[in-house]
């Protein structure tokens, strides 16, 4: 069933849930575990779950000593075809523990604005989840350009939820939920639901960031789960910590509602638009 609250997420059949590279990789990369325990409970349930994840080229870094993330496109492909690999290896080591097989689908901005590739993306995820099989999603970074991005994973994420027709969009972040302005400065306060519709121009989510090991930040969250929630979609942004709360509907996050009335048509117009406001040196 369709999300229309948090608490809903816990009956959906099928979810979208998207993980940032600062949650899993360096220090963090532990928190692989903690996801796969809660995928891997919601899969047992009989919920079919997509997840997106980002941190091929932060997975990559340390491997390669390049001391940082790469700003040249060149080196941030060869670290992508580095990093993917041993992603999916994490990943496929902790789904081992419950019997859980992953499979890899890498995603250009380019292919879900051709509708033969898009035709072909839905396809192979919908019998990924006919099979039993977890679908882990990236953006193809070895072969993507600036100019043809999805700008960030959020967005994709949000685009993956429209192309599979998801009850839900679970957004995992660093932070419990999204606050009127940065969580550090004083007087923010902890936003829990937006309404469709609502007007968020007063309150301050920052510029994008670009960070040492990716992209992204509360913008590109708010950004997405707009997008989403415009297509008919609940979506949830909250820590990554807290997945297992998220995916029970614990009340738990920020709660983007989603529209009562969704037009119909393609989820891929705003991609080629946003990506042309991006600074080059984004990822």
């Amino acid at each position: 069933m369709k999300a229309r609250e948090r608490a809903d997420i816990a009956h959906a059949r099928r979810v979208v849930v998207k993980v940032g590279s600062s949650s899993i990789s360096g220090d963090a990369a532990h928190r692989i575990d903690t996801i796969v325990d809660a995928i891997a409970a919601a899969h047992g349930g009989g919920v079919e779950i997509v997840l997106v994840s980002s941190g091929a080229i932060a997975t990559a870094i340390p491997f390669l000593d390049l001391g940082g993330r790469p700003n040249d496109l060149a080196t941030q492909q060869a670290a992508a075809a580095v990093g993917q690999n041993v992603l999916m290896w994490r990943y496929q080591t902790s789904l081992d523990r419950f019997e859980v097989l992953a499979g890899q689908v890498l995603l250009t901005a380019g292919d879900l604005e051709n509708p033969t590739h898009r035709s072909n993306a839905r396809r192979a995820m919908e019998r990924l989840l006919g099979l039993r099989i977890l679908p882990i999603v990236n953006e193809n970074d070895t072969v993507a350009t600036h100019e043809i991005r999805f700008g960030d994973n959020d967005r994709l994420g949000a685009l993956v939820a429209q192309l599979i027709d998801a009850d839900a969009l679970v957004l995992l972040s660093d932070i419990e939920c999204l606050y009127t302005r940065p969580p550090d400065e004083p007087g923010a306060q902890p936003i829990r639901r937006v309404a469709f519709g609502d007007d968020l121009q007063g309150f301050e989510f920052g510029s994008v960031v670009v960070n040492s090991v990716g992209t992204g930040g509360a913008a590109t969250k708010v950004s997405a789960a707009r997008l989403a929630s415009a297509a008919g979609i609940g979506v949830l942004v909250t820590s990554a910590d807290l997945i297992s709360s998220a995916l029970a509907g614990d009340d738990v996050g920020t709660w983007f509602a989603p529209n009562p009335a969704p037009a119909t048509g393609s989820a891929t117009g705003p991609i080629r638009a946003a990506n042309a406001a991006l600074p080059a040196d984004r990822l």
